[in-house]
């Protein structure tokens, strides 16, 4: 973890204006879209890697899904210092979409919005403004609903490092940040899964809330994504230098749900574990709607097998010594550990969450 910097002021941005989010006559904003210029979000280069206070303290959390919010220790009532709340947002079959609501000025950033309609509701009932979406990867489960939030909301920002995302305005690099009112955010390039892959880090200074990690396909609960554009090489340096350099109380808000999947894997590979068989048990308890998301970076240290490439059992477990090498056959073990059952088609699955079937539903 690297040290702790000097404390600074950081530049403040300049307010942020709704583009057509007042009510005529009133003065007041409606709930939905709004655009704003580049300008509105400077950036800046950042310091090193903070270490923000309250190590361990739980960040403001709402779950937005199929089931009540899951009671594991990681979900916590919402704080009283902070004004960053992050809604978790289950989406198509196992992906998470999130949305970042900065809660002074009720201005809202989307991670990964795939599926504009339910973003909007969400929107609408939380009563705030979409300013900006962040998006980690040019896939469609993750990338798809850009194009119609662009359409729907003129002048809105676009965020990502790959220009096969749809309707970019913005691309970043690495160790980029932006600022959305008191939230800080700092783009971290995670090449492997796709050439292009981002993650975010988001935090508030002077916050005693833990900061958070959008990491995409990159890092999950108890695994990585797979290296479709990528070497083992490069998910190395994202998991060793990049991501896990960051400060251990960081919770992870990653892509999909497959908590149970990737830690049944890590039993197998340490089959001892007792870390894993808790974490494992926990996961698979009785309601499955109810996410596992977001676990802590110090806990992914202690059951995730991709972060663990230095220890014994997994060096015994592939026959490598090379750290690399270790990751390299992790993941060819993984690709090949009980193949989940034959799913729906991806595009099914998107009609069914914008509502394109309901007609054909409906009892006569």
């Amino acid at each position: 973890m690297s040290p702790r910097p000097a404390q600074r002021d950081p530049p403040r941005p300049a307010p942020l204006r709704p583009g057509g989010g007042a009510a005529a006559g009133t003065g007041r904003r409606t709930p939905g879209c709004a655009g704003g210029r580049a300008g509105d979000t400077p950036t800046h280069t950042p310091p090193a890697c903070h270490r923000l206070r309250g190590a361990g303290a739980a960040s403001r959390l709402c779950y937005v899904g199929p089931g009540p919010p899951p009671g594991s220790g990681a979900w916590a009532p919402r704080g009283r210092c902070g004004t960053m709340k992050v809604k978790v947002i289950s989406v198509l079959e196992d992906n998470y979409m999130y949305l970042v609501i900065e809660e002074r000025t009720r201005d809202a950033v989307a991670v990964d919005a795939a599926v504009p309609r339910r973003l909007l509701e969400i929107i609408r009932k939380e009563d705030v403004v979409l300013r900006a979406i962040l998006t980690t990867h040019h896939h469609w489960d993750h990338a798809r609903g850009n194009e119609e939030l662009a359409r729907l909301c003129p002048g809105l920002r676009v965020y990502g490092a790959d220009e096969r995302i749809g309707a970019l305005t913005h691309k970043v690099t690495h160790n980029q940040e932006l600022t959305f009112g008191a939230i800080r955010v700092r783009c971290l390039f995670t090449p492997c899964h796709t050439s292009g892959h981002m993650c975010y880090f988001m935090w508030e200074d002077g916050s005693p809330d833990a900061p958070a990690l959008f990491s995409g396909d990159t890092l999950f609960v108890g695994g990585c994504g797979q290296f479709f554009e990528g070497t083992a090489e490069q998910m190395y340096t994202n998991l060793t230098q990049i991501l896990g350099a960051l400060p251990k109380e960081t919770k992870v808000f990653c892509g999909h749900e497959c908590t149970v999947r990737n830690l049944k894997f890590a039993l197998k590979v340490e089959p001892e574990n007792e870390i894993v068989k808790k974490k494992l048990a926990w996961a698979k308890r009785d309601d499955e709607d109810l996410p596992t998301v977001p676990s802590t970076l110090q806990e992914e240290f202690l059951y995730n097998p991709f972060l663990r490439v230095t220890e014994e059992p997994l060096q015994k477990f592939t026959g490598k010594t090379d750290p690399v090498e270790v990751l390299r056959t992790l993941r060819t073990e993984k690709d090949n550990f009980k193949k989940p059952k034959e799913r729906p088609h991806p595009q099914a699955m998107l009609a069914f969450d914008w509502g394109l079937f309901s007609p054909f539903l409906e009892k006569k």
